[in-house]
């Protein structure tokens, strides 16, 4: 949910700060996730100024260049080139100054310098709409009116608009919250409770009237159950044209593009109030009927976006007295909509069964705002006090003529629920005492109306907008709210202890690898387990687990694999300037072989892209490489009391991949991330992939703690340099020198590579360390030579490698 903090504060009768604000609604559980500062034009024209151009010459090399100087009320006239056809002498015109930024419609921001423009100096630029973001347009520089004053900021003239804008977390219960009112219904109840003082939201006054009677229209609802509540009237003489700039920029601030007029008040309307309206083009009904229905099975209906759909016959459906009109509550019809030629509106404002409009939404694929809204429940007692605030700003903004009576079909008026609640049972559940008073004061504050209290026991009922309150326990968690979350007390009698059980060797094993991972300065991330197939291919697709009923059109599949998920979080990052990332996940992936035959697998696995560490005064960054993702992998696995023979195979998702099995069964892969999935990520460095089949480490890790004595004898070290195929990997060399199974061999390494024609065709150097321990003695270097020869021997009869003897 986004809320202004500009149009949100029209509804708070005292100031509240920002920062204080995003601290209030966090602490009422509407989690702020994200705020920040919102610019109608990015940049804000800071820096810019109005100038006066005092002289004008063509320019001395350039037929098409005008040699200008422009007064900026400081003095001194600067010498500026411009390119524009339209520059004069006379003109007041906005300047960017050397020094000033300057944020295109289109393109990067650039800072003025001054420069030498064939030949001749320039101290700035004279500005077109479109250099400094405020239109399209590129056919010359902006004039602007001769009363403009010189000197004066861009900024204080044209008054560009910047909000606050706070993106918040809402939980499916809090339908109440989806607006600007239902926000600032709760901020008003916070504040009156920790002020001590009754604090109110200012809404908007009525002073709605019918102006004649000109216009009728006749409203049937067939489907009471789908529609329990359906309220329209008509409007005439409507001018269809742009809105003002204060409610284009309201739309614009929490992300609606502006269309039109009326349109925008029905966007306007429904991020103020959270009701959902719709105005359709009264001449397009026809017969003069409105007629809530569901039409049969397999009926076509070409929606808003030229789509024909064939409709269910559970789809609820605003028809006249031919065809439909609009899909209830979700999308409306091709036919009826609001045009540049329509005059004459009807204005629905209704309240559809949550359910009915969830099957219908997810059915079609039509997730809109109003349908979220609808299937999370609206507020019923408010659908004609909307309708009238809606009908009003027609009429002021539109020039529109309210010409009918409100249409209200309301059967069965729907009960408030009733709740009693018990101050013991508060008690409890809260661990607080609140006095009576407090408790009534908070929920006044939120619309509850109190019947009875007395005793230890207070009754009222729910208002409304407040579906998700049902049980005393709800009441509960309301208080809660309004007290703030951050002020739940914790006795101190209390002893809080893990909830991991140690002896759960699942759970003891990630958190054992969560902590290396975290020493090592990996953070963790969780992504969604549901994704888009246009990730995968055909045949990765074949035993993909397909939603039914998916929230969009890119969160279509149960993922297979989990690089794709991974790879977005990197993207994002680094979109953001954070480049340098160690990432691990465990999370899991899904297939099937047919209906009923699901499989899941769990995986551990690290994304690795960037710098290994910072520059410092010590060392330059080293990039990550392969050996890296190995060596990390290698670690985890030995802190498990795993050892695998890693083998090189080709993948085509990852380039240099390596792979590891234990008993024919898959234990890790790793690799480069190959530039063809980079590229479908818009990613452009390297990115190095290691994926744990976390399923098959469970099955093998030994968490046994394996320990010896430190030998009291030296360690005695060996290096050895041997000529060997270019081609050859290290690897092999290993595997010869692992199977001698030399006891005092504790450790190789290898520590040098060198290529050089001087070696000799398809030839390289390796130099291999070696490291001997005996336990018992320290060994002479007749021993040591034994075990070198021995070394030395198998590897020039097995892999044909020349000893370098020098």
């Amino acid at each position: 949910m986004t809320i202004s903090y500009k149009w949100l504060s029209e509804y708070l009768p005292v100031e509240v700060e920002p920062e204080r604000l995003s601290r209030i609604l966090t602490s009422i559980g509407l989690e702020v996730e994200k705020m920040e500062a919102f610019e109608e034009v990015k940049g804000g024209l800071k820096g810019l100024v109005i100038g006066h151009v005092k002289e004008t010459e063509k320019h001395p090399n350039a037929d098409k260049l005008t040699l200008t100087k422009v007064d900026l009320g400081q003095g001194d006239l600067l010498q500026i080139v411009c390119g524009a056809p339209n520059v004069a002498a006379g003109q007041k015109v906005v300047v960017a100054p050397v020094g000033a930024t300057i944020y295109p419609t289109k393109g990067e921001p650039m800072t003025m310098k001054a420069a030498k423009i064939r030949g001749t100096e320039s101290q700035g630029m004279i500005c077109a709409e479109d250099e400094i973001g405020l239109g399209d347009s590129h056919a010359g520089i902006m004039v602007l009116p001769e009363d403009a004053v010189t000197g004066t900021p861009a900024a204080e003239y044209f008054h560009p608009f910047s909000d606050i804008i706070y993106e918040i977390g809402l939980t499916p219960n809090r339908a109440d919250a989806m607006s600007h009112w239902g926000v600032a219904r709760d901020v008003c109840a916070y504040l009156s409770h920790h002020d001590k003082k009754e604090v109110k939201p200012v809404l908007p006054s009525s002073q709605f009237k019918v102006d004649k009677k000109s216009m009728d229209i006749e409203v049937t609802v067939e489907n009471a159950a789908a529609c329990p509540r359906y309220s329209g009237l008509c409007i005439s003489g409507v001018s269809i044209g742009p809105s003002p700039k204060w409610l284009q920029e309201r739309l614009k601030a929490v992300g609606v593009r502006p269309i039109n007029n009326i349109v925008d008040i029905t966007n306007f309307i429904q991020h103020e109030t959270g009701q959902p309206l719709h105005a359709f083009d009264y001449d397009a009904i026809q017969g003069g009927k409105v007629i809530v229905k569901n039409l049969p099975e397999g009926s076509s209906f070409v929606t808003l976006d030229e789509k024909e759909r064939k409709l269910s016959g559970e789809d609820l459906m605003i028809c006249n007295a031919e065809e439909g009109m609009c899909i209830a509550g979700v999308f409306g019809g091709i036919k009826s909509g609001v045009t540049d030629t329509t005059t004459r509106i009807f204005l629905e404002s209704a309240y559809f069964d949550p359910t009915t409009i969830r099957k219908t939404s997810f059915r079609h694929g039509l997730r809109t705002d109003a349908a979220t809204r609808f299937e999370k429940g609206i507020d019923i007692s408010q659908t004609v006090t909307v309708l009238k605030r809606a009908a009003e700003l027609m009429k002021d903004l539109a020039g529109g003529t309210i010409a009918s009576e409100i249409i209200d079909i309301y059967p069965n008026p729907k009960p408030k629920a009733e709740v009693v609640l018990k101050y013991q049972y508060l008690r409890k559940l809260s661990g607080k005492n609140y006095h009576p008073d407090a408790i009534n004061n908070i929920l006044r504050s939120l619309g509850f109306g109190i019947l009875r209290e007395g005793g230890d026991a207070m009754l009222m009922e729910v208002p409304h907008h407040k579906h998700d309150v049902t049980l005393p326990a709800d009441v509960v968690e309301e208080i809660l709210r309004i007290d703030g979350l951050d002020n739940i007390d914790i006795p101190t009698s209390i002893t809080i202890t893990p909830s991991i059980d140690p002896f759960y060797e699942k759970e003891s094993l990630k958190e054992k690898i969560s902590n290396i991972l975290v020493g090592l300065g990996y953070s963790e991330i969780m992504t969604n387990s549901i994704t888009a197939s246009r990730y995968f291919s055909e045949e990765k697709m074949a035993g993909t687990v397909k939603l039914m009923n998916n929230l969009s059109a890119d969160l279509d599949v149960m993922r297979p694999a989990m690089l794709p998920t991974g790879l977005e979080v990197i993207a994002f990052n680094i979109n953001r300037k954070n480049q340098d990332l160690k990432l691990f996940e465990f999370g899991k992936t899904y297939e099937t072989e047919g209906p009923g035959n699901y499989t899941e697998t769990e995986h551990l696995c690290l994304y690795i892209t960037g710098e290994l560490s910072g520059k410092g005064w010590k060392k330059g960054a080293g990039p990550v490489d392969l050996y890296y993702a190995k060596g990390v992998a290698e670690a985890l696995l030995n802190n498990l009391g795993i050892h695998v023979q890693l083998e090189q195979v080709a993948n085509q998702h990852l380039d240099q991949m390596l792979k590891g099995d234990l008993e024919s069964e898959n234990l890790i892969k790793l690799g480069r991330v190959a530039g063809t999935v980079l590229k479908t990520f818009d990613i452009k460095q390297p990115v190095y992939f290691v994926n744990f089949n976390w399923d098959t480490v469970l099955k093998h890790a030994q968490l046994k703690v394996k320990f010896k004595e430190v030998s009291r004898f030296p360690a005695i070290e060996r290096d050895l340099a041997m000529l060997v195929p270019s081609g050859m990997q290290y690897e092999a060399i290993e595997k010869r020198i692992s199977g001698l199974r030399i006891g005092r061999l504790s450790k190789v390494k290898l520590f040098d590579v060198f290529e050089s024609d001087k070696l000799g065709k398809d030839k390289k150097s390796m130099a291999v360390n070696f490291t001997f321990v005996d336990e018992e003695k320290t060994m002479t270097d007749k021993e040591i030579d034994t075990m070198m020869n021995k070394i030395m021997t198998t590897l020039e009869k097995e892999l044909a490698v020349e000893i370098r003897k020098q």
